[in-house]
């Protein structure tokens, strides 16, 4: 596919997007639930091709990603760019990767920060077959736009780094590079919050994975009523836990240098990483009220004294 025509077609949807989420002005919400979908039914499409890292379909995830951030007025994190640029060998194989760092700025402790995470890359092509990742992970980088959808009405008092990561199917190599090249001192990253697998639950059930590391953030979690509609639980980080979840995502890299963390997950179901991952297979109202409580907990951390 020509550079040309993979401009035009994601300066396309960037358009769409854009217009059609005029619908959601007199929508009194923390975020227009409609155009969460939108990305989410878009990035998951055939035409991002899986979105393998170092393939066309990365390519044309990271310049939709840019252009999202562009839109909120999330500014670059980098100097000039929200690219952070970077090649890990994998099997013998090295690839080209890039992380998408945006920066929204705190209006009372600007230079601290909480890191919100999500990683864009997924299986790729198999086969033949496309793997398109909605919940894994179109789900957590859509989130992360109507997150700053949310803070670009309702300032953040610490700033706010939204990243998106390549390579975490890799062997989370985005967010390694992330905290081996820091862009700010690591001991002003006060927080991660990591988005990974939260559209879809057959109990609507999200766990919160992280409070057994931390007191503030357990009794953020366990102390406050965030839905009717769904559960918000605190587990799969304790000792005795069958499956511990602490190591599963980007969150692992922050949690090794003592970066508190907050992961927000569903419990694995059936299309993990199979070609079925698909659009069709999500729940809409789940995923939407699980973006709610997010941004809810976001709020409680805000406030506290970091």
């Amino acid at each position: 596919m020509k550079i040309k025509y993979v401009f035009l077609l994601i300066l396309f949807q960037f358009l769409y997007i854009n217009v059609n989420s005029q619908t959601c002005k007199k929508e009194v919400s923390l975020f227009c639930g409609e155009t969460l979908l939108r990305h989410l039914r878009c990035l998951s499409s055939d035409g991002f091709e899986g979105r393998k890292t170092g393939t066309r379909g990365a390519l044309k995830t990271k310049k939709y990603i840019i252009n999202q951030f562009y839109s909120l007025n999330v500014k670059p994190l980098l100097r000039r760019s929200y690219e952070q640029r970077f090649l890990f060998i994998k099997k013998r194989r090295e690839y080209k990767a890039t992380n998408v760092l945006g920066l929204i700025k705190g209006t009372k402790n600007p230079h601290k920060y909480i890191v919100i995470s999500a990683h864009y890359d997924h299986e790729g092509i198999k086969n033949g077959v496309i793997y398109n990742g909605a919940d894994d992970n179109a789900s957590g980088i859509s989130a992360l736009f109507s997150i700053g959808e949310y803070l670009k009405k309702n300032p953040p008092k610490y700033s706010v780094i939204l990243a998106a990561f390549d390579g975490e199917e890799l062997g989370l190599q985005g967010s390694k590079y992330f905290v081996e090249n820091p862009v700010v001192s690591l001991k002003n990253i006060k927080m991660n919050i990591n988005l990974d697998m939260i559209s879809r639950s057959e109990e609507n059930e999200l766990y919160a994975v992280g409070v057994e590391h931390n007191k503030q953030l357990k009794h953020i979690v366990n102390h406050y009523k965030y839905s009717k509609k769904i559960k918000l639980i605190a587990g799969h980080d304790g000792y005795d836990d069958l499956e511990n979840w602490t190591y599963s995502s980007d969150h692992a890299n922050f949690y090794k240098k003592g970066i508190p963390f907050l992961y927000f997950g569903v419990d694995e179901h059936d299309d993990y990483h199979e070609p079925t991952d698909d659009y069709e297979n999500i729940h809409p109202s789940f995923y939407i009220e699980a973006v709610k409580v997010i941004i809810s907990v976001f709020e409680k951390i805000d406030d506290l004294r970091l």
